[in-house]
């Protein structure tokens, strides 16, 4: 009798026991949805915000540099071409990628590793070198060697003799593109523009980039100055780390001031993106938003943009084009790459 009554107390604490373990199991099963569901939910609050308390040193943390560190390191490994349904660029000697940057999965590749001149993305490396190497308080003086390049170049409008901030260089470089700011820069940086090249193609190695050259820091035509769409992701990926560079990056324009010096009064140059997605001449797909970037033109390269995006999910993607036949149709290239980026989420 007494074995019979312990039998039962034992079947009645398995059952209890077993019945806490399942409580146990769904009240931890109900917590990770709960957490799932906000971070879901954060996510699609402010686009823009998502992208950089993960991945961005704009969260102004410790622990946001550890997690860009972390963003560097998974690195997307791409075939030369890769298709994808709903993207067919103009033509086949075009350039293009485009890469989920969270997950490293590669949507589309077309001649990713062929040989391909960057024009003013180029300034990226110049960018990235003038962020690492220069001190934005500098003052730098514009000389007759900044200004001398060839007709129809990309120019801010500062005059020889005219004293600027590294900072102010820095701008016109990344929002306007201007070629005279990315010569300043350079010999401030390097002592000499060749010295400056130099660290140029260092840095390149540094970061991979096995199939690029620099021969200067502006973008302009010579032969020996390539790159590859896959390089370009490299280095835009690792410049998009620098908090400097990603804020400068988004601006739609830029207000120059350039104080008076003896005989010549202030002056203010207006300085407009060379982006049509920040200024608003090309309207950016649905649900897309842009973080920055970098164009590119010249007779020989084409048209060419490099760009960091973010889907509605805030998922952070890279879209490059590369020797499109012009303006019109390197953006609505573009356009069919940014029209991926929320179905693949």
């Amino acid at each position: 009798m007494k074995h019979t009554e312990n039998q039962s107390k034992f079947s009645e604490n398995t059952i209890w026991n077993r019945l806490l373990t399942i409580l146990i199991l769904c009240i931890l099963l109900l917590g990770i949805l709960l957490v799932f569901v906000m971070i879901r939910k954060d996510r699609t609050l402010d686009l823009q915000q998502s992208y950089f308390s993960t991945y961005s040193p704009l969260a102004g943390t410790e622990d946001s540099f550890s997690r860009a560190d972390t963003f560097a390191s998974d690195l997307c490994a791409a075939e030369e071409n890769t298709s994808r349904q709903g993207i067919q660029l103009h033509s086949q000697e075009e350039k293009g990628l485009l890469f989920n940057l969270e997950t490293g999965e590669v949507l589309f590749t077309q001649n990713i590793y062929q040989k391909s001149y960057p024009a003013s993305i180029t300034k990226i490396m110049t960018a990235i070198l003038a962020v690492e190497n220069g001190t934005m308080e500098d003052t730098v003086t514009m000389t007759r060697e900044d200004l001398t390049l060839e007709e129809g170049s990309q120019m801010s409008g500062m005059e020889e003799g005219d004293t600027v901030t590294m900072d102010q260089l820095f701008h016109a470089l990344v929002v306007y593109s201007a070629n005279d700011a990315a010569m300043a820069i350079a010999r401030h940086i390097g002592g000499t523009v060749d010295h400056f090249v130099e660290l140029m193609n260092q840095k390149a190695l540094s970061l991979g980039m096995t199939g690029t050259h620099f021969a200067n820091p502006h973008g302009l035509h010579q032969e020996d100055h390539y790159t590859t769409p896959y390089d370009v992701y490299l280095m835009l990926n690792y410049a998009f780390q620098l908090p400097e560079f990603m804020k400068t990056a988004q601006l739609s324009s830029y207000q120059l001031d350039i104080p008076a010096r003896e005989g010549k009064a202030a002056r203010s140059l207006q300085l407009s993106s060379t982006d049509q997605y920040l200024t608003g001449a090309r309207t950016v797909p649905k649900d897309v938003t842009v973080l920055g970037g970098k164009t590119g033109t010249t007779p020989e390269a084409g048209s060419n943009l490099a760009v960091l995006v973010q889907n509605a999910y805030g998922v952070p993607y890279m879209a490059i084009v590369m020797n499109a036949q012009n303006s019109w149709t390197l953006y609505e290239d573009m356009d069919q790459l940014l029209l991926q980026i929320n179905q693949s989420s």
